[in-house]
């Protein structure tokens, strides 16, 4: 086969495969609709709260997820949760301890379908310095460029060191938090 013969092979073979080696999209998260949340309990009295500032790279096609990733990361300075008292407390030591841990983390680059529209993400939370893993059931509604995801996940605090001293008891506040998201995403130019 002469080498121009060859280059033409090389050539065609790629623009087929091209398409298939493309990265999924890029989504950019809307901010200003998605919402971080957690909830909890203390003394027997329900509350809720928001992380105000995170960010989220996301890479996902549902028809790629071998190549599908997600890399979040909460400012864990942000939070709120409607009490004074409580947002005083957060940031010690004895619970989020800001100071020394002022982010955590989550990063996917596993995925699996679950049923038609709902998927679940493996990957790694990072909390006060504490790595585990962590899978993250969603569903997924994507229509032309916009894409709506819904998570609910439950943790235990103690696990990552959330509460410690006193606050290590659970029978003022529970071991178990359910995280939420609900996050509206558009795909990148």
């Amino acid at each position: 086969m002469s080498f121009v013969r060859l280059l033409a092979a090389a050539t065609v073979a790629w623009a087929i495969a091209a398409p298939a080696l493309a990265a999924p999209p890029l989504w950019t998260v809307d901010k200003a609709a998605s919402r971080l949340g957690f909830a909890g309990e203390v003394s027997g009295q329900a509350f809720t709260g928001v992380f105000r500032r995170w960010d989220a790279s996301i890479r996902f096609d549902p028809n790629d997820l071998a190549h599908s990733s997600v890399s979040a990361s909460i400012d864990m300075t942000s939070f709120a949760t409607g009490s004074a008292d409580r947002d005083a407390l957060l940031p010690d030591p004895d619970w989020f301890w800001t100071s020394h841990f002022p982010r955590a983390t989550f990063v996917a680059t596993r995925f699996r379908v679950l049923a038609p529209g709902r998927y679940a993400a493996d990957g790694v939370l990072t909390l006060r310095g504490v790595a585990k893993p962590l899978t993250l059931p969603f569903a997924l509604a994507v229509s032309g460029a916009s894409a709506k995801m819904t998570a609910s996940v439950g943790l235990n605090r103690l696990a990552f060191g959330v509460g410690q001293g006193e606050w290590k008891a659970t029978d003022t506040v529970p071991a178990a938090v359910a995280v939420t998201v609900d996050l509206t995403a558009r795909r990148a130019r």
